[in-house]
């Protein structure tokens, strides 16, 4: 992964990685609150060697002193000075347990002793601090060898007295806190990282990016407050779904320049990718631009076309193919538009080879010499064989990507099945699409137009189901930028 692929994981990811270090942040707040409070005391203690003549006599002495502080340090947390103070204090703690509460650190360079003592009690901490440092001082004396006077060779003196403490030494509140964020924010963006690596859903154009080279031709959008009709081109015109389409119509026109395919199988990889709405709102768009348009349902496995038009498909492709009518007799008009519908007709019990067969391609061939465009549904690719057989037949295939509906493995897979039959393929439309920030400001520019002009535009479009279509909209297209397209009017059967 480069920098830029590190950076998209942290703004596609960036509220799982906030809401990892928030848990851990009150996970780290609940146990801070949970710990019982300890309080530490200290004293201090100065050791040094008595005596001494001469200037000699007391740099060896303070060296001595020096070599033995480690020892001293040691003899405080040993039994032969814990014992007694626990007898003292009547405590029911050993010497090893009493060990424990103690830190004795000796001051970098110095003969200084510090003693610390942690309890719960912070007079207790004191109490213990003092007497351990008491105890100690007794005990060196009777280590070291005595002077030829009597005395003791070491000294040991407090100089300071442990005090009660006034807050508690541990749990320190800020630090953890400060300790717990930061560790939440690793394992936010640890977490995120793991998703993303162990994430083979296709959601956007970066991870279609990552399978194949061509670009999606659309980015489709998921809109829950659009209305539920199948074809949105009409019912929601100025809605984001709509403009999207409208991008798929017009970069269909600039694919293969000057060979454009006049007949486009629309497939995907499994169900529910939004295959058929793609394919209807797609003839109902190039039909708004002037172009006679026939939408095939090729899907003989589960059509959907009839149903989400408003036709009656039991008599359709399937008909027509076995011999039993005419194409021209089937055909059904939409709303007086420019689109023609063919239902499917009966479902058969060989689609495969009823759609690979010659009646097929002699139907095609009709089609598209009667038609500027002809869109065939077909089912998708990986559960059957039915969308590779027509792509062989027809000129282009436009392959229909759900996000996250759509695992990677399988976008690539139906890609491959493509390739090996020699398919056309003219591009990804990236369909269910989460929102992005750029979408919803073009949403607003488009949709904040005059309002008599869109409510114009919007009664116009919905009219078109009552009147014959008689000119195309110049705004949208020109009828000579798509291949096949009749300049003089052809009367329709």
């Amino acid at each position: 992964m480069e920098l830029r692929d590190y950076l998209h994981v942290l703004r596609t990811r960036w509220l799982s990685i906030v809401t990892v270090a928030l848990v851990t942040l009150a996970a780290t707040a609940a146990a801070t609150l949970l710990t019982t409070p300890e309080y530490t005391s200290s004293t201090r203690m100065f050791f040094a060697v008595q005596g001494g003549e001469t200037v000699s006599d007391l740099a060896q002495g303070s060296t001595f002193t020096e070599k033995q502080m480690s020892s001293y340090a040691e003899v405080a947390k040993s039994p032969i000075v814990l014992d007694p103070v626990a007898e003292a204090f009547g405590l029911e703690q050993d010497s090893r347990s009493l060990a424990s509460a103690l830190d004795v650190t000796v001051a970098a360079d110095t003969t200084i002793l510090v003693i610390s003592a942690t309890d719960e009690d912070p007079v207790l901490a004191r109490d213990l601090a003092n007497a351990v440092a008491d105890e100690l001082t007794s005990t060196v004396g009777g280590l070291s060898p005595e002077r030829p006077d009597g005395t003791e060779t070491v000294r040991a003196t407090m100089l300071s007295e442990a005090q009660v403490p006034q807050s508690p030494s541990s749990p320190n509140t800020m630090r953890n806190l400060a300790l717990g964020l930061v560790l939440g924010l690793l394992l936010g963006v640890g977490v995120a990282l793991l998703r993303q690596v162990l994430d083979t859903k296709v959601r956007d154009e970066n991870d279609i990016a990552a399978v194949t080279d061509a670009s999606p031709l659309a980015i489709v959008p998921i809109d829950t407050a659009a209305t539920d009709h199948p074809v949105f081109m009409h019912d929601d015109s100025m809605g984001m779904r709509a403009e999207a389409i409208r991008r798929l119509r017009t970069n269909l026109q600039f694919v293969d320049f000057g060979d454009r395919p006049s007949s486009i199988v629309v497939t995907s990889s499994v169900p529910a990718e939004g295959k058929t709405t793609t394919a209807i709102n797609l003839a109902a768009s190039l039909a708004d631009a002037g172009a006679r348009v026939v939408l095939v349902d090729a899907d003989l496995r589960r059509p959907t076309v009839a149903k989400y038009m408003g036709f009656e498909g039991r008599v359709g492709l399937t008909t027509v193919l076995i011999g039993r009518a005419n194409v021209e007799d089937v055909v059904q008009p939409w709303q007086g538009s420019s689109l023609d519908i063919l239902p499917s007709g009966q479902i058969p019990p060989n689609p495969s080879e009823l759609l690979g067969s010659r009646a097929m391609t002699r139907l095609l061939e009709e089609l598209t010499s009667t038609y500027d465009v002809v869109i065939l549904d077909s089912p998708p690719l990986l559960p059957v064989t039915d969308a590779a057989v027509l792509s062989k037949l027809a000129g282009g295939t436009l392959v229909v990507a759900g996000a996250d509906r759509l695992q990677k493995q399988q976008l690539r897979a139906s890609l491959e099945a493509l390739t090996k039959v020699d398919a056309h393929v003219l591009g990804i439309v990236l369909n269910k699409a989460q929102r992005k920030e750029r979408d919803r400001y073009a949403y607003e520019y488009y949709s904040s137009q005059d309002p008599t002009l869109t409510g114009t535009r919007s009664s116009s479009r919905k009219a078109r189901g009552a009147r014959q279509v008689t000119e195309p909209e110049p705004a949208v297209a020109n009828r000579s930028t798509w291949p096949g397209e009749r300049m003089s009017a052809t009367p329709r059967r």
